[in-house]
């Protein structure tokens, strides 16, 4: 009987410790009581299974994170998507037919400067080095040739200062002079016919340019006889076509303005800029003495009739 009752009691015993050791392991609401360092080789299974838990936490967190990154680094795919669509290249549209003639620049192969402005004369001053290839500006037919440098500082006479020049009357009408040419074309000559672009001459310093760098003096005027030298030293300002033949519009034509002039002025206007030619010195009517080795002699005419 006594030994029942023991049996009961340590039965009840049992119970009660294990129920104390359950509640020490787990906490309150299934949470260790002890650090996963402290709890038995049971807990330390549980902890395992807790650090893959917290190593699938930290992965699903980074990614996370990534999502939510303002600044996230994109992939090539990302960036192809973002970027706009690249346009295919501009048309070239060629500029507007202005005329139906074609122009070229009429220094060819050299780099050249020139005025864009009305300085005394309506022509302008192209600067190229010596010997640079002056060109018919258009297609035409040679109009008048000087192949001599006839210009004297001393006479300074209107109809030389351009010295030798080449004129050319175009398939527009329009006459064309390059003056101060150091040298001319070989076969170019009055109505001989050329074609635009061909060589007429070089750039050169004759005529009234003997003292500067070399260049071409470039007019455009109309045809008239060769006493009206005013006329072909230029009429028109050649500035803007030769804008548009350099780097612009090759059909802008010079033939409505010049044609206009023509009709405002006369085909032989009168000369009203630079038109009087210096006096040439006149020689003396008294013959003077000339020195020879220091001697002086008188001249012949002059000398005593017969012997003394």
């Amino acid at each position: 009987m006594r030994s029942g009752l023991i049996v009961r009691w340590a039965a009840i015993m049992g119970a009660v410790l294990l129920t104390g050791a359950c509640t020490q392991a787990t906490g309150l609401a299934g949470v260790g009581a002890q650090p996963p360092a402290t709890t038995p080789a049971a807990g330390t299974q549980a902890g395992t299974g807790t650090q893959a838990g917290t190593q699938a936490g930290t992965q699903a967190g980074t990614q996370a994170g990534t999502a939510l990154d303002p600044s996230p680094v994109p992939t090539p795919e990302h960036q192809a998507a973002e970027l706009p669509p690249r346009g295919d290249d501009p048309i070239v549209v060629p500029p507007p037919k202005l005329s139906k003639y074609a122009y070229t620049f009429p220094v060819k192969g050299c780099e050249t400067t020139y005025q864009r402005k009305l300085l005394v004369l309506p022509k302008t001053t192209i600067w190229a080095g010596q010997g640079c290839a002056f060109v018919a500006p258009i297609g035409g037919v040679v109009d008048e040739v000087n192949v001599q440098n006839r210009w004297r500082p001393s006479t300074d006479a209107g109809a030389d200062r351009e010295g030798r020049f080449v004129t050319i009357v175009g398939d527009d009408g329009v006459r064309y002079l390059g003056g101060h040419l150091d040298s001319i074309a070989d076969g170019v000559k009055p109505g001989v016919r050329v074609k635009a672009g061909q060589v007429l001459g070089r750039v050169g310093r004759t005529g009234n340019a003997r003292d500067t760098g070399p260049n071409l003096y470039f007019a455009i005027s109309w045809k008239t006889g060769p006493a009206y030298w005013w006329v072909r030293r230029g009429m028109v300002e050649p500035w803007d076509y030769l804008d548009a033949w350099q780097t612009g519009n090759r059909t802008l034509s010079p033939r409505d303005e010049t044609l206009a002039l023509r009709g405002k002025l006369g085909e032989t206007p009168r000369c009203t800029v630079l038109c009087a030619s210096k006096q040439a010195p006149q020689p003396s009517k008294t013959p003077k003495p000339r020195k020879t080795d220091e001697v002086i002699t008188l001249n012949p005419t002059i000398a005593p009739l017969g012997p003394p």
